[in-house]
C-alpha cells in the first residue's frame, strides 16, 4: 500500500493545510476557507484509514504466528473472520487510492443523450437517469437535474446531471460512453426485440477556472418556456435558456430555475467549465477522455446490458459480468467501476 499511498506526503500536506486554516486572514476568503476544511477533512480520513488498517493487518499477523505455538479454534475462526473484513476494507481502501486523478475528488456534470434506436433510445435514457440517480443515492451523492428535455412519445432527449459529492467525478468518469440495451420492445405492439442506444458524458466542475472571457458577440442565447410536470408545477413564464457557444458548437440549456437569470448564470458556468475543458484537452491530450466523442450506435458502445434472450450486462472494456440486470439497473454499479478503475492502473 506505501509504494501508492504516500503517507509521509499525506502527513505533511495535513500540517500544511493546519497552518493555513490558523492563518488569521483565512476566513476573510470563506469559499477558501471551506475548501482548505474539506481538503483537510479529506486527508485526515484517508490516513486514519491507511493507519488503521495498518494496524489490524500488524496485530492479525501477530495473532497467526501465536496460533502457531498454541492452536485454539475459537481465536482461529474468529482471526479468519478478522482477515474477512480486513479484506473488504483493503478493497476499498484501494479504490480511494487509484482515485489520484488531478480532478477525481471533484463534482461533476452528467448528461446522457439517446442515439440510435428513436422512442426506444429515450425510453432507454430515461433508464440510465434512473439508474444514476439511484446509485447517487447509494453513495450519499446529491444530485440535481440542470436540464431535461422530453422525449416526443416517451424516455427523455437529454438530461444533464449536477452531481454533488467527494470523488463524484473520479467514480462516474468509468460511465462515459455508449451504452446498448437490448429487450423485448414495450412499444412493439408485436413484441419484437429491439436494440437501443445511449451515449452518457461526465465532465468534472472544474474549481479555480482562469478567467474566461465569453464576449455576447461569441454566443447565441436562446429563451424558452420551461417543461414542467403538469398543473401547478408548470412554468409560465420563457425562463429555460439554452446559450450556443458559436466558435466551438458547444450547446448547453438550463430550466431548472424560475428565474431566467438565474438559468442563465448556470448555463455560462456550465459553459466555462467544457471550455475549459476543451483548453486542457489541448494541452494535454491525457486528459482528453474526459469527455467521449463516440458515435451513438453499433460497436461503439462500452457496455451492454441484455435483458432478451438472456439476462446479462457485460462491460466490454473489463469483461466484468453481472447475470442481474435489475440489481444493476437500480444503481449497483461498484464492481463495473472498480475494474475499470483496475484496468486504467494498469495501462499506467
Amino acid at each position: 500500500m506505501g509504494g501508492h499511498f504516500d503517507i509521509d506526503n499525506k502527513l505533511q500536506s495535513i500540517q500544511k493545510l493546519e497552518d493555513k486554516l490558523n492563518e488569521s486572514t483565512i476566513w476573510d476568503d470563506p469559499d477558501y476557507a471551506n475548501q482548505v476544511s474539506k481538503e483537510l477533512a479529506d486527508l485526515k480520513k484517508e490516513t486514519t484509514s491507511f493507519q488503521n488498517l495498518k494496524k489490524d493487518i500488524e496485530n492479525n499477523l501477530e495473532m497467526f504466528e501465536l496460533m502457531e505455538e498454541e492452536y485454539e479454534e475459537s481465536i482461529y475462526s474468529s482471526l479468519v473472520d478478522e482477515e474477512k473484513r480486513i479484506k473488504i476494507s483493503l478493497d476499498e481502501f484501494e479504490i480511494k487510492v487509484l482515485l489520484n486523478h488531478p480532478f477525481d475528488k471533484e463534482n461533476c456534470y452528467l448528461e446522457i443523450h439517446p442515439g440510435a434506436g428513436g422512442t426506444e433510445s429515450c425510453d432507454w435514457s430515461d433508464m440510465l437517469l434512473r439508474m444514476y440517480t439511484m446509485f447517487c443515492n447509494k453513495m450519499e451523492f446529491t444530485c440535481e437535474v440542470i436540464d431535461k428535455q422530453a422525449g416526443e412519445e416517451a424516455g427523455i432527449k437529454s438530461v444533464t446531471l449536477h452531481i454533488i459529492g467527494s470523488y463524484a467525478y473520479g467514480y462516474l468518469k468509468s460511465e462515459i460512453g455508449v451504452h446498448r440495451l437490448v429487450r423485448i420492445s414495450p412499444f412493439d405492439s408485436g413484441a419484437r426485440r429491439h436494440t437501443s442506444f445511449a451515449a452518457v458524458n461526465v465532465i468534472p466542475e472544474f474549481k479555480d477556472i482562469p478567467e474566461i472571457e465569453i464576449k455576447d458577440d461569441d454566443i447565441r442565447v436562446d429563451v424558452y418556456r420551461s417543461s414542467g410536470c403538469g398543473g401547478q408545477g408548470v412554468n409560465t413564464t420563457d425562463s429555460a435558456v439554452r446559450i450556443t457557444h458559436l466558435a466551438s458548437g458547444i450547446v448547453v440549456t438550463v430550466q431548472n430555475e424560475r428565474s431566467q437569470i438565474k438559468n442563465k448564470e448556470i448555463a455560462l458556468s456550465i459553459l466555462k467549465n467544457k471550455l475549459y475543458q476543451l483548453e486542457l484537452n489541448k494541452r494535454n491530450q491525457e486528459i482528453s477522455n474526459l469527455k467521449g466523442n463516440a458515435s451513438i450506435d453499433f460497436g461503439s458502445q462500452i457496455r451492454n446490458y441484455v435483458l432478451e434472450p438472456y439476462s446479462l450486462v457485460k462491460d466490454v472494456r473489463t469483461n466484468v459480468e453481472s447475470t442481474n440486470p435489475s440489481k444493476v439497473l437500480d444503481g449497483e454499479l461498484m464492481p463495473f467501476i472498480e475494474s475499470y478503475l483496475r484496468m486504467k492502473r494498469e495501462e499506467k
